[in-house]
């Protein structure tokens, strides 16, 4: 069964990522998306499986892209950071960005 996280850890970790990382959640979309073009995005969800985003797209639609974690599933809020930025630095990759150094 899916790990599910309580309130307070997914509206922490939401509000933090759309917030001070509306680049990154749009990096990721861009990268792992299948349905189009993605020209804007938010991460609306995540669990033990992995993260998810509402995403606009360059021909007025919409859609949403789920992507696993790259390390497998997880249970701990620390580790949700740790596949964030595994995810980032895999979107760097498939779309050949540099990525930047995490702190």
């Amino acid at each position: 069964m899916t790990h599910r996280f309580d309130e307070a850890t997914l509206a922490g970790v939401l509000r933090h990522m759309n917030d001070d990382h509306s680049d990154d959640n749009l990096l990721i979309s861009r990268a792992f998306s299948v349905d189009g073009e993605p020209v804007a995005a938010r991460m609306t969800g995540f669990d033990g499986a992995g993260g998810e985003w509402s995403v606009e797209l360059a021909d007025g639609g919409s859609t949403t892209v789920r992507v696993p974690w790259p390390g497998g599933p997880i249970t701990q809020r620390p580790e949700v950071r740790r596949e964030i930025v595994a995810l980032y630095d895999a979107a760097c990759a498939r779309l050949g960005i540099e990525p930047r150094p995490h702190a």
